[in-house]
């Protein structure tokens, strides 16, 4: 499997951005690419050839599970694994979003400096 370098980020809270920022390139070293929604991901998601798919659940318009039922139509994302990011963790929220074949669920909030490894450690058991 390939290293993680790339991340392609859907959030539509500015402020979890921003520290999702912070946790994922200056701590995790990684290349993010930061979208605010679903469409705008589907727009830019294609030029950015991200190694991770890393998506809000819950966000106005479109949210995560259809941005991503959009995302695997553009065949070059078709097979990149995904994480999903959510403050709804009750068993049930996850277990359905884990039928959507995707690596992981992360819990919000997150912890910043914690963010990164977690995030590789998913990917390393996905891979």
């Amino acid at each position: 499997m390939a290293e993680l370098k790339k991340i392609l980020y859907v959030e539509d809270e500015p402020d979890i951005q921003m520290i999702a920022r912070v946790a994922l390139e200056n701590v995790g070293g990684f290349e993010l690419l930061v979208c605010s929604s679903g469409p705008e991901a589907i727009e830019k998601a294609e030029n950015f050839c991200p190694d991770l798919l890393l998506l809000d659940v819950m966000m106005p318009g479109m949210d995560g599970p259809s941005t991503l039922k959009e995302l695997r139509k553009i065949p070059s994302l078709a097979s990149t694994p995904v994480m999903f990011m959510t403050a709804k963790v009750q068993p049930q929220e996850v277990e359905f979003l884990k039928t959507l074949n995707i690596a992981d669920v992360i819990a919000k909030p997150f912890d910043p400096m914690g963010l990164a490894n977690n995030i590789r450690e998913s990917w390393a058991k996905a891979g």
